[in-house]
C-alpha cells in the first residue's frame, strides 16, 4: 500500500512545485482566455495554441503533483509526457516565430522556465519514485 508523503523531501519539493504551477498557469491562463478584451490586450501578441497549451497543461501539473505526493507509479510518466509536450508546443511555437508571426519574447521566456522546470520535475520524479 502506497502512504502519501512517503517520497524524499526533493519529490516533495518537485511536486508542490509543480501543483503551485499548475494553479498559476490555471490562473494567468484562465485571465488571459475568459477575462475578455482588456485581459487579450494587456497579454499582447499572445500564440492561441500555445496559451491553450499552457491553460490546459495546468490541469495535469497539478495531478502530476498529486499523483507525486502520493507516489503513484504513474506519476513520473506523466511528467516525462509534460516535459516532451512542452518541449513538442516550444517547438511549434519557434516555428510559429519563424515563419514571421507575432508574439511576445515573454512568451519565449516562459515557454523555457516551464520547459526547464519540468524536466527538472520529470528528472527528479523518475528517479525517485518507483
Amino acid at each position: 500500500m502506497n502512504t502519501p508523503c512517503r517520497g524524499s523531501l526533493s519529490v516533495r519539493i518537485a511536486a508542490g512545485a509543480a501543483v503551485l504551477f499548475g494553479a498559476m498557469t490555471l490562473l494567468s491562463g484562465g485571465q488571459v482566455l475568459f477575462g475578455g478584451g482588456a485581459a487579450q490586450a494587456a497579454a499582447g501578441n499572445f500564440v492561441p495554441f500555445v496559451l491553450w497549451f499552457n491553460f490546459l497543461s495546468g490541469f495535469a501539473y497539478i495531478l502530476a503533483g498529486i499523483g507525486m505526493v502520493l507516489d503513484r507509479s504513474w506519476a513520473p510518466w506523466l511528467a516525462i509526457a509534460l516535459a516532451s509536450a512542452i518541449a513538442a508546443v516550444f517547438a511549434l511555437f519557434g516555428l510559429h516565430v519563424l515563419g514571421g508571426g507575432a508574439f511576445e519574447f515573454r512568451t519565449v521566456a516562459a515557454m523555457t522556465l516551464r520547459l526547464a522546470v519540468w524536466v527538472a520535475i520529470a528528472m527528479i520524479a523518475r528517479r525517485s519514485i518507483r
